[in-house]
């Protein structure tokens, strides 16, 4: 199977299609499957990035929004239905493209996992009131404190993964890594070739402010509010931007993905395998032939 990961709004959507017209080509049945922590939910397809009706027409999409907003989901849940997707496409003879921004969950998708357990109840919600009301940076002066190891490998303004580390560290699941990180690892559960699109960091950075102009325009903001009223829970609420246009701020949330999109280009090199593909002044088309 194939596995494309890349930061948002570089074009993994388009590079998609392109690279399923030409496996039709050559007889084979391609299906993405979305390895994105917050697509999964209905309701929000303006805001993280869903494929269209359109799109999905051209290919078929699976693990796109089929939760409720108010619903609350983990990667481990995640992980069970992708490897069940996957396994079922292969068996089926089918082509699967595992497509995705949030590196965790494409590792979920792509190997067996030893995830931590889920924070108790109440406990999610009351740390990311704490972030809400003192800010990252200080959430993360906490971290240090009490686990240095854990905080020196979590950026500063990395909102969800400093309260995942305070809910674990609560409960005593935060230890150090032993060995070699399965993040990092060359293990996959099935054959894979796994691709990361790149791209210069300005025209990058233009894409995310244009993007976020486009889906301002189409409502994303109406869609946060929405949200907001039918009881959107604390995994839906971390979608990239929805407490920015919650509030009305459009430019804290092209900063704050700018930002999500450094650490997604760090995570992806980091990766091991990946054929790094530059999709700077390159079209979807173009960019498919070089995969093929």
């Amino acid at each position: 199977m194939i596995a494309l990961f890349g930061p948002t709004a570089v074009g993994k959507t388009d590079v998609a299609l392109a690279l399923a017209e030409r496996l039709r080509e050559q007889g084979e049945r391609p299906v993405a499957v979305s390895a994105d922590a917050l697509q999964v939910y209905a309701g929000l397809e303006l805001l993280t990035g869903v494929a269209t009706a359109a799109q999905q027409a051209r290919l078929e999409h699976r693990l796109v929004s089929f939760l409720p907003v108010d619903a609350r989901f983990s990667v481990a849940e995640y992980a069970a239905l992708a490897h069940a997707q996957i396994d079922e496409l292969l068996a089926d003879g089918a082509t699967p493209i595992v497509l995705g921004g949030t590196g965790l969950y494409l590792r979920a998708a792509l190997t067996e996992l030893a995830l931590r357990p889920p924070p108790p109840p109440g406990a999610r919600e009351r740390w990311n009131a704490e972030l809400e009301r003192r800010g990252p940076e200080a959430l993360h002066e906490l971290l240090a404190q009490r686990a240095p190891w854990a905080a020196a490998g979590i950026d500063p303004a990395d909102r969800h993964r400093i309260v995942r580390a305070l809910e674990l560290e609560e409960i005593g699941a935060l230890e150090p890594p032993q060995g070699e990180s399965q993040l990092w690892s060359a293990e996959v559960r099935r054959p894979t070739r796994l691709v990361g699109l790149t791209m210069e960091r300005a025209e990058l950075y233009a894409r995310i402010d244009r993007r976020v102009d486009a889906i301002v325009a189409a409502g994303a903001i109406e869609e946060v509010r929405a949200a907001h009223r039918a009881g959107a829970s604390s995994t839906a609420r971390a979608a990239l931007g929805f407490e920015e246009l919650l509030a009305g701020d459009i430019e804290a949330m092209k900063r704050r993905t700018r930002n999500y999109a450094k650490r997604q280009l760090t995570w992806m090199r980091k990766l091991a395998d990946v054929e790094l593909l530059d999709a700077t002044g390159r079209s979807p088309d173009e960019l498919a032939g070089a995969l093929r």
